[in-house]
């Protein structure tokens, strides 16, 4: 009877103990696997989707089950940073650094080929590369249209391997360039481009290759075309904000078709999955996009920096919420440190920092801020803190506490004196090492190549688009871009003081003429 009870008590203190290190045994187990065990890797970007739009953030209307699951299953930020426009996002997420420093100065810009990107790290790893989607760093500008082989700055010349790609936006029935060549899908774009990753990765899991794949979708920025039953929910709403959010619900879906189809191979425990936004939301959307945040895409408030977004890997991160501040720029040093490459991989300065130790615990303060320049904007994000300029040169800041004013209404810089003082001193020697890399001291002969960027323009102008426009003009997506367009105000306005410029030079040119040439003919007066 004593040796039952002595059992039953050493078999109630090791259950009691078990349960008590599990937990600790559990974060241990999780932190081993992301050291020593390379994930398959996949990157999925919203375009124009605001803070405020997803179901786990109790939007109004629109429902995300897709994305909340995967925030339920992940790590998921409540404050992310991204670039205020689309181009500048996608060149801080392929080098880790702030986007002017890689040439590409606002959208359209092409990013240089001196930079290192994530895609060729990841090669030199042994990983199978592949882009999907919205590419938007070669240079063109207006709607998406297909990519030539043997453009300059095509995703092949960044380090991936296959891709099926387009140089913007997209929506319904898209044109994509495989690889070059030019192919037309019928249906949703979110749910093509995942359907082809899918298959992408299906053949990377038979040939037993680990795999980095982008996704960068085209929803939902305008022109907005959803389908009738994704418009359905909305049907109280302006036709805009319909389709908008019509957008959304198809791009959630897709969420759900990737992590399912993930799953369905059997790969999901080790797959890392990135979901972001590329910038703020968008004005003008009914309900609002930003979640109450201060202002939208293309400003350096709140609403036009803070996107959504989730990190999930079931093998090595703890499933939670975190405040702690982050960005785009993180990504390529978080995934560095995660497969342990050499720093040589990317390109000094990196304005991001390793997210690794965060995957498995909390952190209370960033201890590097993240800064961003876009035109004469710029801000810089200290944990709370939150400098703001609307003209760099003019060193006009302002100062903001997010923890108790995250929309940005009490500029406190009177009030705090030494930190307004210490974050303009650190932003603006960051501001001058932005303008070093502007003309090149980080590439290795410090200069610029001298075809470096391509010029900035609209595809129309490029002359080996031309056969195409006849047809492609029908098109829903580009009949209003490639329809002639009246000239607008401020191009008439333009247009007469050009006018009237030129005729006062005409008339003061005349006068002078009369005037010297009646002169010469007068009598001499004796």
């Amino acid at each position: 009877m004593l040796f039952t009870k002595r059992k039953v008590f050493l078999g109630a203190l090791l259950l009691v103990t078990v349960l008590l290190f599990l937990p600790i045994v559990s974060c241990y187990a999780k932190e081993d696997v992301s050291s020593h065990i390379n994930p398959n890797i996949i990157l999925i970007m919203a375009d124009d989707q605001g803070w405020g739009q997803t179901g786990y953030y109790h939007h109004p209307i629109l429902k995300t089950p897709n994305l909340d699951a995967m925030a339920a299953n992940g790590l998921r930020f409540d404050r992310f940073y991204a670039s205020p426009l689309c181009s500048p996002t996608r060149a801080s997420v392929l080098t880790g650094r702030t986007n002017d420093r890689t040439g590409v100065l606002s959208h359209g810009y092409a990013l240089r080929l001196q930079e290192k990107t994530l895609a060729k790290a990841l090669k030199s790893k042994g990983y199978s590369t592949g882009h999907f989607g919205k590419w938007h760093l070669n240079g063109l500008r207006g709607p998406g249209v297909p990519i030539f082989e043997d453009d300059t700055h095509s995703p092949a010349r960044f380090g991936f391997d296959e891709w099926l790609s387009i140089s913007n936006f997209f929506d319904i029935n898209p044109i994509l360039s495989d690889n070059g060549t030019f192919k037309e899908f019928k249906g949703d774009s979110s749910a093509i481009i995942v359907n082809e990753a899918l298959k992408f990765i299906a053949a990377q899991k038979k040939n037993k290759k680990p795999f980095f794949v982008v996704i960068w979708d085209g929803s939902p920025h305008r022109p907005w075309m959803a389908s009738d039953a994704d418009r359905k929910p909305f049907e109280r709403l302006d036709s805009k904000s319909q389709n908008h959010y019509g957008e959304l619900v198809a791009f959630d879906r897709s969420v759900g078709a990737l992590r399912k189809g993930v799953r369905d191979l059997g790969i999901a425990n080790n797959t890392l999955i990135w979901f972001n936004s590329d910038n703020g939301g968008l004005p003008g959307i009914k309900p609002d996009t930003v979640g109450g945040l201060r202002d939208y895409k293309n400003s350096i408030w709140e609403g036009g920096l803070r996107v959504p977004a989730v990190i999930e890997w079931p093998a090595a991160i703890n499933a939670r919420v975190t405040k702690y501040p982050a960005s785009t720029m993180d990504i390529f040093p978080t995934i560095v440190d995660i497969l342990d490459l050499p720093d040589s991989v990317m390109l000094k300065p990196i304005d991001g920092i390793s997210l690794k130790p965060l995957f498995v615990n909390d952190f209370a303060k960033r201890k590097e801020p993240i800064p961003f320049r876009v035109g004469s904007k710029g801000a810089l994000i200290d944990n709370n803190y939150k400098l703001v300029t609307e003209n760099i040169e003019s060193e006009t800041f302002e100062l903001y506490d997010l923890k108790h004013d995250p929309q940005e209404v009490r500029n406190i810089s009177k009030n705090n004196p030494k930190i307004f003082e210490h974050m303009k001193y650190v932003f603006m020697e960051w501001n001058k090492s932005v303008d070093a890399s502007l003309v090149g001291n980080d590439y290795p002969k410090r200069i610029v190549n001298v075809d470096e960027p391509p010029p900035q323009q609209l595809w129309e102008n490029d002359k080996r688009y031309k056969p195409f426009i006849d047809k492609w003009k029908k098109r829903p997506e580009y009949s209003e871009h490639l329809r002639s367009k009246p000239l607008g105000v401020k191009a008439i306005v333009t247009t007469l003081v050009i006018v009237v410029v030129v005729i006062v030079i005409c008339v003061f040119v005349y006068v002078k003429y009369i005037s010297r040439h009646n002169k010469s003919i007068q009598p001499e007066v004796k």
